[in-house]
């Protein structure tokens, strides 16, 4: 059996060794740039041996200029006889593992026309913008990366809009974990503190100018933030077995992301004053929070749009949210 390699290395390798070559013998004079950039964990560095089950391997995105696309069958071809079948003991699947576009068609077909205003922003599946930035460019003539740069991270109206959603989000439930349990509804009371413990996570995200991807990475994604207090006050929130501990761990949480906030500047500093909600449950009064970073907004039509965030931060609603064709949709919500 192979050695297991991460899919980055191992297509960088494979595009030097093998595929680069054979754009120099065939179109020495061709301007291309290459790279690899696709929704896999692969691009995340995420990728383990049970990864190579299916879309994994060495491969390759040559890119090219529109005005050259009419060489993309017979270079697809070269590609196809002249490619090794296998690649340091790893199944080269020909024509599948070299891809020949323009960046147009890959920004195109994953997340449609390149955002315009702060609400197209909006509409982009999360996941789709940290697949188009991430990855790795192997070469580039054509400064793809120019197209990436302009991807990297939210514009700063937009992120003070996600920013202010999330803590008013908090804010309509963080008096619950305590009520739900007093009623004897601990399943209720762990749920709604697992929500909160994901809106903080999100918010960290923003905080690092890091897109979030989707469910299956974003407890690795998060880790890997850093932010080794906040992930051990939830990690400590969402374990507890008593409302006393479940409670004070998902408070210290929040009050662990404040202090984040108030070292970045983005607001005044947020006093940190727990109250009491009146029914025995402590809470920060997050919604004051979101009220806070919406004043920062300059831009009047994301300023005055309810803080419903974005569809990408609803958990398990990809096939809604990561699809380009729904953008125009989504638009409406913020109408």
């Amino acid at each position: 059996m192979a050695e297991f390699i991460k899919n980055l290395y191992l297509s960088e390798s494979f595009f030097n060794e093998c595929v680069f070559p054979i754009m120099k013998r065939y179109y020495p004079n061709l301007k291309f740039s290459a790279g690899l950039m696709t929704a896999g964990s692969q691009m995340l560095g995420y990728d383990d041996i049970v990864s190579t089950d299916h879309g994994w391997g060495p491969s390759s995105m040559i890119f090219i200029n529109e005005p050259d696309i009419h060489i993309r069958d017979e270079l697809q071809d070269i590609m196809k006889n002249n490619l090794p079948r296998t690649y340091k003991e790893f199944d080269v699947h020909e024509v599948h593992s070299v891809w020949i576009c323009t960046m147009k068609e890959v920004t195109d077909m994953y997340i449609g026309e390149m955002p315009q205003s702060d609400i197209d922003w909006l509409t982009i599946s999360e996941h789709r913008l940290l697949a188009l930035t991430a990855g790795r460019i192997f070469i580039d003539m054509l400064n793809i990366q120019e197209t990436r740069d302009k991807l990297l991270f939210y514009p700063q109206d937009v992120k003070l809009y996600l920013i202010a959603s999330q803590w008013s989000v908090i804010g309509e439930e963080e008096a619950f974990v305590k009520r739900c349990s007093q009623v004897g509804d601990e399943l209720g009371s762990r749920i709604v503190c697992t929500r909160i413990a994901e809106r903080l996570m999100r918010l960290c995200f923003l905080y690092k100018n890091k897109y979030a991807p989707y469910s299956k990475w974003f407890g690795t994604a998060f880790k890997r933030l850093s932010l080794d207090d906040i992930y051990a006050e939830i990690t400590a929130a969402i374990s507890a077995n008593t409302i006393s501990e479940r409670e004070n761990y998902i408070l210290n949480a929040q009050i662990l992301v404040v202090e984040l906030h108030n070292t970045l500047s983005i607001t005044e500093p947020f006093e940190i004053k727990v109250d009491d909600y009146g029914r025995d449950a402590k809470i920060l009064r997050t919604g004051n929070f979101a009220s806070a970073v919406r004043e920062k907004i300059t831009n009047p039509e994301l300023k005055n749009s309810n803080l419903i965030g974005s569809m990408s931060q609803i958990g398990s609603l990809e096939y809604l949210w990561d699809s380009p064709q729904n953008r125009d949709k989504i638009y409406q919500l913020y109408n």
